[in-house]
């Protein structure tokens, strides 16, 4: 079983700060296991006092949804779904969980080849910019945000398309 090391955090939270630093946005930043346990979690200085909390409920988020189905392809495909399904849902799922679960940009799953290894959070700016801040560490640091082998079925591609689509994402695409 393949796991995210504590270095590859570091390396992913220092790309994270660089780009964030660049933009003028202090943010923290969360990684948590494919369990949604806690790897590591930073806060720069003069990010907002809840930006820890809300960026390691975001990267909760993407491990729970992301590990029951490949629907939950990223936080602002789970934001959108639960907002067009079951708004309430969201709502509830936040108060079971003890306030873990918070759905908007700037998270994602990682995966090392087909399997989901954990997820990262990223808070304090918009949700635009967290994204930004995201990628760019990604890629940075060598993270997949999708599993090496595509085994998505065709409808669940179709459905996330329309919904990167409705939240003017269209160049994304699976």
């Amino acid at each position: 079983m393949a796991r995210i090391q504590l270095a590859e955090c570091r390396e992913f939270m220092r790309a994270a700060q660089e780009k964030a630093l660049e933009m003028g946005v202090p943010v923290s930043i969360a990684v948590v296991s494919a369990e949604g346990h806690l790897i590591a979690l930073e806060r720069m200085d003069d990010a907002g006092f809840i930006t820890p909390d809300t960026a390691r409920a975001k990267a909760y988020t993407v491990a729970a949804f992301r590990s029951m189905s490949p629907r939950f392809q990223d936080g602002l495909l789970i934001q959108q779904w639960f907002k067009e399904r079951n708004p309430q849902m969201l709502i509830n799922a936040s108060v079971f969980t003890g306030g873990q679960i918070v759905v908007s940009g700037g998270c994602a799953p990682v995966f090392k080849d087909d399997e989901m290894v954990g997820a990262y959070g990223i808070s304090g700016a918009t949700s635009d910019q967290d994204e930004v801040i995201g990628r760019y560490a990604r890629e940075k640091a060598g993270w997949a945000h999708k599993p090496a082998t595509d085994d998505t079925p065709e409808d669940v591609k179709r459905h996330v398309n329309e919904i990167y689509a409705k939240v003017g994402l269209g160049d994304r695409a699976l």
